[in-house]
């Protein structure tokens, strides 16, 4: 992790888009950019831990973040993945409790730390960033509990398919057809929650009969109506 030699404007950046911060008034936005610090962070690195107390929230302006919680075994859950133009850390500067997930760079990125008081600060004085704040913790709670329904009541390949597609919608594929998110067995494990030998022995079903094609970590969706199938969507 290490400054970056540059700020990047709040103006330009693709955070600037999102429903949050698209209400903000121009000297809202000043003050985020005088008070922000813009960091970068190489693969593999812990931007915050399941524990700490969080002075602040993160923009995403490049690269992808891995979220997860770690299990009483040491396992991880994987809960999501950010990507540019999301937030992340903001439940818990709300709700001034302890982080409930811990954080980790799985592709280089930029990220834009927000302090805790200017979250607060937004919320009892823009009225319309409070609501899309409200929304936005809305979705990701609903999308929490369909994970745990999908947990119990859909079998491993099935959720392995749905979780290859979800990858698709949410990052896409490069020119080739590849997603843009490249996973180890074991990462995908943790998000269907199951063995890393389950995954592997599922993946290569998949691949024998068409649905996927694998090149080590890459993975490429040849027939997306068929996992949509198997993932009874």
């Amino acid at each position: 992790m290490h400054n970056n030699p540059f700020d990047l404007s709040c103006d330009s950046c693709t955070i600037r888009t999102h429903p949050l911060f698209r209400h903000l008034e121009e000297q809202e936005l000043q003050e985020i950019m005088l008070n922000k610090i813009t960091e970068t962070y190489k693969r593999g690195s812990i931007v915050y831990q399941e524990g700490n107390r969080m002075k602040g929230f993160c923009c995403v302006q490049s690269g992808i973040i891995k979220i997860y919680q770690t299990g009483f075994d040491g396992k991880e859950q994987i809960i999501r993945f950010a990507k540019p133009g999301d937030i992340i850390g903001y439940r818990s500067v709300v709700s001034n409790e302890p982080a409930c997930t811990t954080t980790e760079v799985i592709e280089e990125a930029i990220l834009c730390h927000i302090p805790a008081e200017i979250l607060l600060n937004l919320v009892k004085t823009n009225g319309n960033f409070a609501v899309e704040l409200m929304k936005l913790t809305c979705k990701e709670l609903g999308e929490a509990n369909s994970y745990i329904t999908d947990i119990a009541q859909k079998t491993v390949k099935e959720r392995l398919a749905e979780i290859l597609i979800h990858l698709d919608d949410e990052f896409g594929e490069d020119l080739q057809g590849v997603l843009k998110i490249s996973l180890t067995r074991e990462e995908l494990s943790n998000i269907v929650g199951t063995a890393t030998e389950s995954i592997i022995r599922l993946l290569s079903e998949f691949k024998s009969l068409g649905y996927i094609e694998i090149n080590g970590r890459k993975i490429k969706i040849l027939d997306k109506p068929g996992l949509k199938y198997i993932a009874n969507i």
